[in-house]
Order: structure tokens, then C-alpha cells, then sequence
């Protein structure tokens, strides 16, 4: 019975292991997001947020910060927010997936979401390259989950480094082009630059699905918008990308505001990129 036991609980413990395995699919990311919240419910954010960040990873509070430096010196505190995502997807090579979805925060006055994950595998686990949230008011809308897998898996055996800064470049070429579209054309340009299903996350909203809604509610309160790229990365695949940086946005009704955003792009059959997720969260002066 106590071998049973053993080889039991040895089970369960490879079962959780598994789960956050990176394995190229988008299954196993959002399994790993699952994990996630489990160990922020029993270990609380900084314990948590430590253990699924790399050297690297950034999280919007509401600058970016590295997430380490962030967590170690903040006292661990426990976290009665839930999350759920309903929107992932992984690149065909595996090194990159993003997840994105409503969240809740249970204090005496309960405060809602969306946010926006990035995510790369190292040393086969999942792990957070970015994190944010922004604000809004409780969800209405049933969003039906998306979860999709790549198509297929297609990974370059070797990449050096002036090939990857290339791929890099491009993104980042796409994105100076909507910008300076957005300069010369308005709020309009965005139009050819969302997928049809494409996401915006913007404070005080629910998540707003579809390139139809993104740019009606884009013209029917700001004026301009104006991107400034700090980073940007690539999925070796060729297939997913995001950048991040700073938008000054002029309303309508003749104020600015700053904001940080997260842009999560998709390449289109023709060899496109396209904004699948926008991301917006207010930046701190």
C-alpha cells in the first residue's frame, strides 16, 4: 500500500511537471498558464512571479520593470486574482505564445481586467517574457475560447545572429511604416494592419474582438496616435512577433495621454504582419 502510495503521488507531481513543459503546443501553454494561477493561489505573486519569469522577463506596473528585480524587493503578499484566458496561440517553431483574457481581483471592492501574456520556453518550461494588465469594468460579453494550435512545426536548425537581428528588423520596419501612416492617414491606417479577429485591449473596456469594432472605437474617440518601439522579438518560425514601447494619444476631446502598449503580431499568407493583439496600459511619469 505504501508503494502504491509512492508511485502515486510520483505520478501526480510528473503530471504537474508535464504540464509545464514547453512542447510546442498551444495546449501545454495554456496548461503551464494554469499552473500559473495555481501557484500564485498558494504561494502568492512574488514566490510565483519569480519562479515563471527568466532574467529577462518585463512586467507593466504600470512601467515596464524586470520582473525579478520587481518581485525581490516586494514582500510576498498572497493574490485573490483569477484569471481565465480565452484567446493563445503558439508560433510553428515553439519559442514563442502569447495568452490573453479577463481577470478579477476579490478585495472588498472587487476590480476586473483584461491582460496580455507573452511567453518563451526555457529550459523546457514555459516562461513569462511579458506581463500586463489593464483596468476596466466587469466583463459582459462571453467570449468562446480560442485556443489554436500551429498548423504545423517548422523551426530553422540554425539562426545566427545577423539572421535573427534581420527578422527583428523587419517587425521593426513594420511598425515605423504604421507609424508613419498613422501620422499621414489618422486613425484609419490601423485598417491595414489588424487581422479580421484581431483584439485591443484599452483601459476602462472590455476586450474589443474584430478590426470592424477595433477601428470604430478608435475614431470615435482619438485623434492621433503616436508609437514609439523600444523592443521588439521574433518567433524563429517566422510566424509571431511583438513589440512594445510608448503611445501618445490625442483624444477628441483635446487631451493627451501617454500610455505603454504591447503589440502581438501575425504573419498573413501574402508575408504580411499584422497586429492580431493590441494592448494598451497607462504609463506612469
Amino acid at each position: 500500500m505504501k508503494q502504491l502510495f509512492s508511485t502515486a503521488i510520483a505520478s501526480l507531481l510528473a503530471l504537474g511537471a508535464f504540464a509545464q513543459k514547453s512542447d510546442g503546443t498551444t495546449k501545454s501553454l495554456v496548461n503551464a498558464e494554469k499552473d500559473f494561477a495555481k501557484s500564485i493561489a498558494k504561494n502568492g505573486d512574488k514566490e510565483a512571479f519569480i519562479d515563471y519569469s527568466s532574467t529577462s522577463t518585463l512586467v507593466f506596473r504600470p512601467n515596464p520593470v524586470n520582473a525579478k528585480t520587481f518581485y525581490a524587493g516586494k514582500a510576498n503578499a498572497e493574490n485573490d486574482v483569477t484569471w481565465t484566458p480565452n484567446l493563445a496561440k503558439v508560433s510553428r517553431s515553439g519559442d514563442l505564445g502569447f495568452t490573453t483574457g479577463p481577470y478579477e481581483v476579490s478585495t472588498s471592492e472587487k476590480k476586473y481586467g483584461q491582460y496580455l501574456s507573452i511567453w518563451k520556453p526555457e529550459n523546457g518550461r514555459w516562461k513569462l517574457a511579458i506581463d500586463l494588465g489593464t483596468e476596466s469594468n466587469k466583463p459582459l460579453t462571453k467570449v468562446s475560447p480560442q485556443f489554436i494550435e500551429p498548423k504545423d512545426h517548422v523551426a530553422p536548425k540554425f539562426l545566427n545572429e545577423r539572421e535573427i537581428k534581420a527578422g527583428k528588423d523587419i517587425i521593426l520596419t513594420t511598425e515605423k511604416t504604421l507609424n508613419t501612416l498613422l501620422k499621414t492617414h489618422g486613425i484609419a491606417a490601423f485598417g491595414g494592419f489588424l487581422t479580421n479577429d484581431a483584439r485591443l485591449l484599452f483601459p476602462g473596456n472590455e476586450a474589443i474582438d474584430g478590426k470592424g469594432k477595433i477601428i470604430a472605437f478608435y475614431n470615435g474617440m482619438i485623434s492621433k496616435i503616436n508609437l514609439k518601439t523600444t523592443g521588439v522579438d521574433k518567433a524563429i518560425g517566422s510566424d509571431l512577433a511583438y513589440t512594445y514601447g510608448v503611445a501618445t494619444i490625442d483624444y477628441k476631446a483635446d487631451l493627451r495621454e501617454s500610455f505603454n502598449y504591447v503589440f502581438v503580431y501575425e504573419k498573413a499568407a501574402d508575408a504580411s504582419w499584422n497586429l492580431i493583439v493590441q494592448a494598451f496600459v497607462p504609463a506612469e511619469r
